[in-house]
């Protein structure tokens, strides 16, 4: 056996923000990656450079979101094994193995995934040939991301921060220095910023499964994988992945919606869009630090069916839903320019940023509750209130963009979008007092 997590140590705020610290330096580096080919091409002197990594960005986005339920579920289910050697190699068979046959799909039907994506974003045909390029490259790394989601998902799971912190940090430092390297060295642009990230995915997958062969505990008895991946065996896990899958269909609707009006204005706003949305994924993966602090808790607390810790983890979320948000907006208030300009320096695409920034100033403050919130709910995989919460944010939604774009344009657009993330906050509060039943079951 290993030796006693991090987590067991502390049943208190101090070791939650023991997690919370290194979550946030991992978890931050992820949506890293999509800054990083944005700035790169941002400066470069065709807008269509960065419009095109825009979009393919998106097109990922969608694919890997889609299924970031393999790394939110596996950390839940992990957190709950209780150091038992059978039942974490179940956590971590299962969805590996639906990690490698969903990646060997998406290969398989690359050309369909595009050309989908192309009818529902619209691109002019200059951005459209850069999104191509960018897609059908880094396409060949999606059974490397997604295993990739599964290794991290567990090793979050377990509490293993260095592991985590590691191979997070390590993914974006690869890419940054690859891409530096093949886009202003070589002038390959936007090849360059794909060909850097898919050899980044690549080798922090192979170091991740490196990392879980170290830290799986021996089993006394030899692993039945018939057994781990028969279909009893799976429904449990198929139940709470679904759920989670329909929530992020309704969050990816709503994103490549946003992206697809945001296009019809003009290429330069939708390069600004792009720009501002990079800046409001740092900060949802900022919260996203909480949330897997309180999922590791949650699902400890799931684990032995101790109440007390469940009701101190919903404590300590409550208070990150507060203090999270005002160090934010602190931080965009003071730096929004600054952040603005390392991400391009073309004036109009920079002018047309802060003249929408604003809305960045409230997304912090409506968000909180639903992604710190999520992660407690995650965490005792009482998911079908997450699926529910985002299904009433979706129509929300769709009732608020169908009246407010045509009155105030792109305003308008980010208004609704504010308001989709407020519905996720207020609609998932609704089930709080309902999961601490939930966690005897």
């Amino acid at each position: 056996m290993t030796a006693p997590s991090t987590l067991n140590k502390q049943y208190n705020f101090k070791g939650y923000l023991a997690l919370v610290i290194p979550f946030i330096i991992s978890t931050i580096t992820t949506p890293l990656l999509g800054v990083v080919d944005t700035a790169l091409v941002g400066h470069l002197p065709n807008p269509a450079f960065i419009a095109g990594i825009a979009v393919g960005t998106v097109i990922f986005n969608t694919l890997y979101w889609l299924f970031g339920f393999l790394r939110v579920s596996t950390t839940g289910f992990a957190a709950q094994a209780l150091d038992d050697p059978i039942l974490l190699r179940a956590s971590l068979i299962r969805p590996l193995f639906i990690a490698i046959l969903l990646g060997i799909i998406f290969i398989i039907c690359q050309s369909v995934i595009f050309n989908t994506a192309m009818q529902i974003i619209k691109p002019n045909q200059d951005v459209k040939h850069h999104a191509h390029t960018y897609f059908t490259i880094l396409i060949w790394g999606a059974p490397f991301v997604l295993i990739n989601y599964v290794l991290v998902g567990w090793l979050m799971g377990m509490a293993k921060i260095k592991a985590v912190l590691f191979l997070q940090v390590l993914i974006n430092l690869l890419n940054i220095v690859m891409a530096m390297i093949l886009v202003w060295g070589f002038q390959f642009d936007v090849s360059g910023v794909a060909f850097a990230t898919l050899s980044a995915q690549i080798i922090c997958t192979l170091l991740g499964i490196w990392f879980i062969y170290r830290y799986l505990p021996k089993a006394k008895q030899k692993t039945d994988l018939a057994t781990i991946l028969s279909w009893q065996s799976l429904k449990g896990v198929i139940l709470v992945n679904s759920n989670l899958m329909i929530r992020t269909i309704c969050l990816l609707i709503v994103t490549n919606h946003f992206i697809s009006i945001g296009s019809s204005f003009s290429t330069e706003i939708l390069a600004a869009n792009a720009v501002l949305f990079q800046i409001h994924y740092l900060m949802a993966y900022l919260f996203d630090g909480f949330a897997n602090a309180s999922s590791v808790f949650s699902g400890k607390a799931k684990g032995t069916k101790d109440i007390t810790l469940y009701s101190q983890t919903l404590r300590w979320s409550k208070l990150a839903c507060i203090i999270c948000p005002i160090l934010l907006v602190a931080i965009w208030l003071t730096l929004d320019t600054t952040i603005i300009k390392l991400l391009t320096n073309q004036i109009d695409i920079i002018d047309i940023c802060l003249q929408y920034q604003p809305w960045l100033i409230i997304f912090p403050i409506v968000v909180a509750g639903g992604l710190i919130y999520y992660g407690v709910f995650s965490g005792i995989s009482y998911t079908s209130s997450i699926r529910d919460s985002m299904i009433l944010s979706l129509i929300l939604w769709l009732v608020s963009q169908y009246i407010c774009v045509p009155i105030w344009g792109n305003n308008g657009l980010w208004l609704s979008y504010i308001l989709f993330s407020l519905g996720r906050t207020l609609f998932l509060v609704i089930w709080i007092k309902k999961s601490k039943n939930y966690l005897l079951y």
